[in-house]
């Protein structure tokens, strides 16, 4: 198997065993003191997490394969933030971290889009963009609970 059969291969791989990951954090979170965290109006409810994370992970995994000569690097740096991002916030209870965590996910995630636009791959654009507005929404969450808290 040569590398660039590898490197397809690998990413999508690696998404799906980080989505694993991050899901982990779950069963090592304080519950009662994310409960008991003032929320902003527009958190959505729980359930809501559980629907689009998986949606997203799915189209994460496409554009990865598809793409991953261009991306491998970057990629690779944004899906280790993406998985630490669940640890930080809910297992260390440590709301700043996470938000640095995810404002460099965004910077990384806009370069990835820079450059899907730079090689004219428009579906994978198209696939991704959903990713990048929900991390920039779950930063406001983020910064909310901060400043709520």
């Amino acid at each position: 198997m040569n590398s660039s059969v590898l490197k397809k291969l690998s990413l999508p791989i690696i998404t799906f065993i980080i989505a694993w990951l991050g899901g982990l954090s779950t069963q090592h979170t304080d519950w009662s003191w994310y409960e008991a965290l003032n929320k902003p109006f527009f958190n959505p409810p729980n359930f809501i997490f559980g629907i689009v994370w998986p949606i997203l992970y799915v189209l994460m995994a496409i554009v990865s394969y598809l793409n991953a000569q261009n991306i491998f690097k970057l990629y690779l740096m944004q899906i280790v933030l993406n998985g630490l991002w669940s640890w930080l916030f809910f297992v260390f209870n440590s709301t700043a971290f996470a938000f640095l965590d995810i404002v460099l996910l965004i910077f990384l995630n806009v370069l990835i889009v820079k450059q899907l636009r730079a090689s004219k791959a428009w579906l994978s654009v198209l696939l991704y963009i959903p990713y990048v507005v929900w991390i920039c929404f779950a930063s406001l969450l983020n910064l909310a609970i901060i400043v709520l808290n």
